[in-house]
């Protein structure tokens, strides 16, 4: 397959230290240029990264006619509108969760041009040990889907951190709860038809600093979830049928570099093992299956559509903290 020529938009620390590393591995795809506001962490950025150009303005390289893709890591309230300004220059975007800030403003994505393809970049669904335990659910092995737990946390109180202004974007849920509310898409293959939060905000920055959710996902299934931005650094995701369960222990922040584990609990017939996954790089294999897309080399897995739908479940939780009751998605 002729490599897939990608443009970088900003030097965001997730871009920098794990999208680009990750990408930079796969012979299917050309990191050739990388943007900033400024010209000169732009530059810096490319000569670490051993990227080809850097450009001082994003206008610049979105104007670039060799760049067929772009990746859109900036804060979340440039998603929809670098990647409408990417996409009418007739660019391809992988952008980063979430894709907006509000249901209506990611339904704005509906009027892409004609090919032009965007997904948000939810890494988790292109790592080996989410494929393995959807399989494990698919094969019936767990028995009837009863629930899945989630747990996901860090701590920052840096009021300079854009994950603690509220007014593009910050706080938890949009942050990392969009995880959980993907994940438990992903396992039980469906959405929820209504949802719970319980929410508690931080005082001077009036972001979502710990929230707490319930989704209804029908027939039995739920999820619950617990996500922190001023929480002990912890992530833990369990997956329990009737039968069995998955127990992934690092199941976001999966290491680009050594062996991963997923333990399997099933009773009848008894299974009780620790299962290793071989080295798996989440943010290569992602890039890697948007360029084939692009190349027509297979379908999109995960589009706006998808995007959408994720962002109107969360607007659903929101809704939920302020009528204190369940909300319909």
């Amino acid at each position: 397959m002729n490599p897939v020529k990608w443009g970088v938009v900003s030097t965001a620390n997730i871009g920098v230290a794990k999208v680009i590393p990750g990408m930079l591995k796969s012979s299917l795809l050309e990191v050739a240029a990388i943007a900033s506001r400024d010209l000169a962490t732009g530059e810096k950025a490319a000569k670490r990264l051993g990227i080809p150009k850097a450009y001082g303005s994003y206008e610049e390289l979105l104007a670039d006619p060799e760049i067929e893709a772009i990746y859109n890591p900036l804060p979340n309230h440039l998603h929809v509108p670098i990647t409408l300004a990417a996409a009418k220059a007739g660019k391809h975007v992988l952008c980063e969760k979430p894709i907006a800030i509000t249901a209506k403003e990611a339904e704005k994505l509906k009027r892409l041009p004609k090919g032009i393809m965007v997904a948000e970049a939810f890494m988790v669904r292109h790592h080996p040990q989410w494929i393995a335990a959807r399989e494990l659910a698919r094969s019936g092995a767990l028995g009837e889907l009863r629930a899945i737990q989630v747990f996901f946390s860090y701590y920052n109180d840096d009021p300079a951190n854009v994950r603690n202004m509220a007014d593009i974007g910050g706080g938890g849920l949009l942050d990392i709860g969009c995880y959980p509310i993907t994940v438990s898409r992903f396992i039980f293959e469906g959405d929820p038809s209504r949802v719970v939060a319980l929410v508690d905000r931080d005082p001077k920055f009036k972001t979502d600093r710990t929230l707490s959710g319930l989704a209804d996902f029908g027939r039995g299934r739920q999820l619950s979830f617990t996500v922190s931005t001023q929480a002990a650094p912890y992530q833990r995701v369990n997956i329990l049928g009737a039968k069995g369960r998955v127990e992934i222990m690092i199941p976001f922040n999966a290491p680009q570099d050594r062996v991963t584990r997923y333990a399997v609990h099933i009773e009848d017939p008894a299974r009780h093992e620790n299962i290793e996954v071989p080295v798996a790089d989440q943010y290569q294999l992602q890039a890697e299956a948007f360029s084939r897309a692009v190349r027509g080399e297979e379908p999109l897995g995960w589009g706006t559509a998808d995007a959408i739908k994720n962002m109107k479940i969360i607007d659903a939780f929101f809704r939920s903290e302020k009528s204190k009751k369940w909300e319909k998605v």
